[in-house]
């Protein structure tokens, strides 16, 4: 296997920001549990991405899960982030960008590349979603992709969801 990425957690004054109603040693237990992604099997092409705090959700409710993570990728590379299998079987989870791209410059943004995951419970059925703190609630698997011919972009990046529409060069 071609090894293309790193992954790792963002500092600590980066993950706190995405929490402004708890106190900072809430926050810094909730950020010393953090556990990287990784795959379950030898065989398995996702990496499972864990909660880093236990949530619940009535069907209908959506919940932004800031991970903690950000990625290294090489150049040719993008992480795809998907639902768990299991969890989009049982409750339809579902991301609320369906898939979520992670693009291999968005680890040099201000904000660290810290990857987010808004998902919903999208069932039917009444279930109530709930995943504990260090459970997989998320998936992402690293693909590669190629530009075309005449591809002349050069912008470089800074920020995340809707960032890559806010250039006015390309």
């Amino acid at each position: 296997m071609q090894k293309i990425a790193r992954l790792e957690k963002v500092s600590f004054g980066e993950f706190s920001k995405a929490f402004s109603t708890l106190a900072e040693d809430e926050i810094r237990d909730i950020y010393d549990g953090i556990k990287l992604p990784c795959r379950a099997t030898t065989g398995s092409a996702g990496y499972d991405f864990f909660a880093p705090y236990e949530f619940s959700l009535l069907p209908g409710e959506s919940v932004k899960i800031p991970t903690g993570i950000r990625a290294i990728i090489s150049d040719g590379w993008v992480l795809a982030l998907f639902p768990r299998s299991g969890l989009g079987f049982k409750y339809r989870l579902q991301l609320d960008n369906t898939v979520g791209i992670i693009d291999s410059d968005y680890s040099k943004s201000d904000n660290e590349g810290h990857i987010f995951c808004k998902i919903t419970n999208d069932g039917k059925d009444g279930k109530t979603l709930t995943v504990g703190k260090g459970k997989g609630f998320c998936q992402g698997i690293f693909i590669p992709f190629g530009i075309t011919e005449n591809d002349d972009v050069n912008t470089e990046r800074n920020g995340g969801f809707g960032s890559t529409d806010k250039k006015s060069d390309n």
